[in-house]
């Protein structure tokens, strides 16, 4: 197996550029997730690097060899789709080794990799079936089993469990998981998802409008974001922000109406800052600075929406036998040292 490496890619129709410079180093044997909004080039970048999706400008490399102008079946990378695309008359092992047939490879090794395709995916079962008898989940596994039998350097995944319920998409990000152990394969894979991020990724790729936001471990990024996006993007439920400004020894908060102490790299007093909690870290205390518009019951933890008298909506976490009911006013505690503050022209943080 081996690494992959993007040295200044650029991607570009006709006028428009929609990746910009995009720099990036995954190691062999990673399992590395593009994700972020819709449109901010994730899959465009997955499919430059699969060859489906010629390179404008940059070096693409696939261990040490320079594969930016190689055909696809030439960069020893196999791709599992959203859609599975199985060929609907072939049976699953049909299915699988498909392509070893069109390549004229011996029998016995095609019965000898679809048999161990098999085994991984846990399909021996179903090999005599057609897609039409299987579930969504099977077919998945057999899309990805028909990746596994080519023995790819590299394998790369776009939105691959996007079609499924939540409940498979939850099984199958244990089977992805599960794959990743146990072939030791260099892995990409793209999601709108953060959660299919923060649970399967050795590093994260944050992408935002084709530029890449942030790099880092999940929890890295979930701990210390580097920008207003990250910080919002990574966590669910997502980051609360409000409006401050900074102060002599704190952050004057309005929503809060007070004071709090904030970190000595903070700028000059004055100047506008966004404040971000997350909703684990906020508690409800007796108070009048907020309304409680709704509390969503999920058993072992409520989510109560409020509303400030300053018009932000946040959301906080509660756990315990006592939950917040609607229509109440409430106040909010929490520890400084759990905020994050963010300059409110640039959105960076203050390091």
């Amino acid at each position: 197996m081996t690494g992959v490496t993007l040295d200044r890619v650029v991607k570009r129709y006709g006028e428009t550029q929609v990746i910009h410079g995009v720099d990036l180093a995954i190691e062999d044997g990673e399992f590395c997730v593009f994700v972020g909004p819709s449109g901010c080039g994730k899959s465009t970048l997955l499919r430059m690097v699969a060859g489906l999706e010629e390179t404008s400008d940059g070096t693409i490399r696939i261990g040490s060899r320079d594969v930016t102008r190689l055909d696809p079946a030439e960069r020893g990378v196999a791709m599992v789709f959203q859609t599975y695309a199985l060929y609907p008359h072939m049976t699953v092992a049909e299915n699988m080794s498909f392509g070893l047939r069109m390549n004229g490879q011996p029998k016995a090794d095609i019965q000898r990799k679809v048999a161990e395709a098999s085994r991984i995916l846990k399909l021996d079962e179903y090999l005599d079936r057609k897609p039409k008898a299987l579930s969504g989940g099977q077919r998945q596994r057999v899309a990805i089993g028909r990746a596994i039998v080519r023995g790819p350097e590299v394998f790369l995944f776009d939105e691959p469990l996007s079609n499924l319920d939540a409940e498979l998409r939850v099984e199958m990000r244990v089977e992805i998981s599960r794959l990743r152990n146990e072939i030791g394969a260099t892995m990409i894979y793209v999601t709108h998802d953060q959660v299919e991020a923060m649970t399967l990724a050795d590093k994260i790729v944050v992408l935002r409008a084709g530029r890449i936001e942030q790099v880092g471990a999940p929890l890295d990024l979930y701990r210390d974001p580097d920008n207003r996006f990250v910080a919002g993007f990574i966590g669910s439920p997502a980051m609360n922000f409000m409006a401050a400004r900074a102060a002599a020894g704190g952050a004057e908060i309005p929503a809060l109406k007070n004071t709090v102490p904030t970190p000595a790299a903070l700028p000059p007093a004055g100047t506008a800052l966004v404040v971000g909690l997350r909703p684990e870290h906020i508690g409800i205390v007796a108070g009048d600075t907020h309304t409680v518009e709704l509390t969503e019951a999920l058993g072992g933890v409520s989510y109560a929406y409020l509303t400030s008298d300053t018009g932000e909506r946040l959301i906080i976490e509660e756990r315990g036998d006592t939950r917040s009911s609607a229509g109440t006013r409430v106040g909010l505690t929490f520890d400084p040292s759990r905020a994050y503050f963010f300059d409110a022209a640039t959105e960076q943080r203050p390091r």
